[in-house]
């Protein structure tokens, strides 16, 4: 079993991935902007380091590392371009100057798509990202693809819907905030359905393509049914003990304050908005039929609840 190089090692994703794939016996090189001690890692390096990794001792590379969606929309345009574009650059063409195993790049469903038009979302639909966020991991791919050298290699291009686990941040965190708060949730009158990858199925993912096997390929990951929101809530208030508070005020009125928030950068604006309220269903059919299964392990349900729990004993601490 090679040595996994996970880039990003330190992040959300990646301090769940590592400690999963040590668990199982993997071993494990770390590449972030700092080394940290107390990890489950062989070795941690920075990225000055990048060329004298041993590569060609590396069974696969899990490219993790990039700018996180920033939905408060404070961020410069082309800082995405530089580092979801510019790192993967850099990475990929080290990689392919080595024998290393598998390449596994983590890009995002909104390198397709902000919006699904006609659920579910699949790999077919021809990409049409509406932000500096999603045309950045999509140029990225497009960089994968068009190298010389890259035919042959195993290359793997994922795309997740939002994920969440232990130490996750973002929109959910948001909302669990206010529904630990005993705020009610006032979206009820926008019932949708979106797809979301709990990290455990995201870790069995990336597992099994580190094992070989699987052709090579873009892949949407996601768990295998969506969740409305309000179920959503339904279950942060069952993990805090509490029955959930739903109301459903008048979706034009949560427009106009959202529309408000655009102009002042408050917590609530209109992307805010759309990624509470818009459904979003993806398709993981694709990824299922080349790992083999009938089914993610770990079902949507579940998977929050694993997440919501975490958080609790979080707020214990």
């Amino acid at each position: 079993m090679g040595l996994v190089l996970i880039t990003g090692a330190f992040g959300f994703i990646g301090t769940n991935l590592s400690a999963w794939l040590a668990r199982r016996g993997h071993r494990l090189l770390a590449l972030d902007v700092v080394r940290r001690s107390g990890t489950p890692y062989a070795a941690a390096h920075t990225w000055d380091e990048l060329d004298n990794l041993p590569w060609d001792s590396l069974g696969a590379v899990v490219h993790l590392a990039g700018k996180a969606h920033d939905t408060r929309q404070a961020a410069e345009p082309q800082a995405y371009f530089d580092v979801n574009v510019g790192l993967t650059r850099r990475v990929f063409d080290r990689y392919l100057a080595s024998r290393a195993g598998a390449f596994i790049l983590f890009s995002s469903v909104k390198a397709v798509a902000d919006r699904v038009a006609r659920p579910p979302l699949t790999e077919d639909v021809e990409p049409a990202p509406g932000t500096p966020y999603g045309q950045s991991k999509l140029e990225a791919e497009t960089y994968l693809r068009s190298r010389p050298g890259a035919s042959g290699r195993a290359l793997y291009v994922l795309r997740p819907c939002m994920v969440h686990g232990p130490g996750n941040k973002g929109n959910l965190n948001l909302l669990w905030s206010a529904v630990r708060r005993g705020m009610p949730y006032p979206l009820g009158a926008f019932p949708c359905l979106r797809s979301m990858t709990a990290i455990e199925n995201l870790c069995v993912v990336v597992e099994r393509l580190i094992g070989g096997g699987v052709a090579p390929g873009t892949y949407n990951v996601c768990d295998d049914d969506p969740v409305d929101v309000v179920t959503v809530v339904s279950l942060m208030a069952e993990c805090l003990g509490r029955r959930p508070r739903v109301l459903r005020v008048n979706p034009r009125l949560v427009r106009l304050g959202a529309a408000l928030g655009d102009r002042l950068h408050l917590p609530l604006n209109t992307e805010r908005l759309a990624k509470l309220t818009e459904p979003y269903v993806v398709s993981n059919e694709r990824l299922r039929h080349a790992l083999g299964l009938s089914h993610l392990p770990v079902a949507a349900e579940e998977g929050l609840r694993r997440t919501f729990r975490s958080f609790v004993e979080d707020h214990r601490r």
